[in-house]
């Protein structure tokens, strides 16, 4: 049977050696290095890069060449993070269970570090581009244009800019669905795609992979909003209830808790589908899927 936890957990190590390299690498004075390691090492799922690493793996190919992208995706999540917890967007002072950047250091040192992690994860990804193989050049720069699209305003920046828009506005599941696609999905779904493409999947494993990514992006923003709901803070390590507050368009609100825990396991069902064609080298997937529907936090 395979082994999630064990597997989360060496592959968190791996990231988090990436990244503090990177970190120590790019940061040439402590005014950055301190809070951007501050961020980093308060922790976090790693689930975006870890999916990246599992869709390579599962595709045939050696997770390790794909490092740099999972380093890169970690960074553009974590930069979000922190630009989101700021008192001009949704004001948090609690994020991974420790004090907000902002709330840490101060305001304008939180949107220093998050530029500054933005900014490092391309130069993390056109780093990777140099030093490979001429043959793999035209596969990073896809990688990179890929994940830019999806941190950009055609991906999560316009899904956030949605979520600020609507707030106090009702809207339909197809409006809730689209704006999730972009501010929770699209990372997600670009974490999968690349780690296909970097391992060399074929043109069907990827459109499998894709199909995988759509449904357990939408399946993770749908259980976040339950959590929102009647998750523990102490396990969450974050605030409770604040999308009521903020009067934010979520799926309990818009569908009910037990309607919005039978959506999430349906998308699940759907992911584990798309994963059919491949062997047991997927199993990392498979099981991430389930961890996405049971997660605490």
């Amino acid at each position: 049977m395979f082994d999630l936890k064990a597997y989360l957990e060496n592959q968190r190590r791996l990231i988090n050696a990436c990244l503090g390299q990177y970190i120590e690498s790019f940061c040439t004075s402590e005014r950055m290095s301190k809070p951007t390691s501050y961020v980093i090492d308060a922790g976090g799922k790693r689930l975006r890069p870890i999916l990246c690493l599992a869709a390579c793996a599962a595709v045939g190919g050696d997770s390790a060449y794909a490092l740099p992208a999972a380093a890169a995706l970690e960074m553009i999540h974590t930069y979000s993070l922190i630009h989101d917890d700021l008192p001009a967007l949704d004001n948090d002072s609690l994020r991974r269970g420790k004090p907000t950047c902002h709330v840490q250091f101060d305001e304008a040192t939180a949107i220093l570090t998050g530029d500054a992690l933005l900014t490092m994860s391309f130069e993390a990804l056109s780093e990777a581009a140099c030093e490979a193989a001429d043959a793999d050049n035209r596969i990073w720069l896809k990688v990179i244009n890929l994940i830019a699209k999806a941190a950009g305003c055609r991906g999560m920046i316009e899904g956030q800019a949605r979520d600020l828009a609507f707030e106090g506005v009702k809207l339909a599941q197809d409006q809730l669905e689209a704006m999730h696609r972009l501010k929770t999905g699209a990372l997600i779904r670009v974490s999968v795609q690349v780690g296909g493409l970097l391992g060399k999947g074929s043109d069907i494993q990827i459109a499998h992979l894709m199909n995988y990514a759509e449904n357990v992006g939408l399946a993770f923003q749908v259980v976040d909003d339950l959590l929102n709901v009647k998750g523990d803070p102490s396990v969450m390590g974050k605030a409770v209830g604040t999308d009521l507050l903020h009067e934010k368009n979520t799926y309990p609100a818009l569908l009910g808790m037990e309607p919005s825990e039978c959506y999430a396991q349906q998308l699940i069902d759907g992911a584990l589908k798309a994963l059919s064609i491949f062997d047991n080298k997927a199993d990392p997937l498979r099981a991430i899927a389930d961890y996405v529907i049971h997660r605490t936090r």
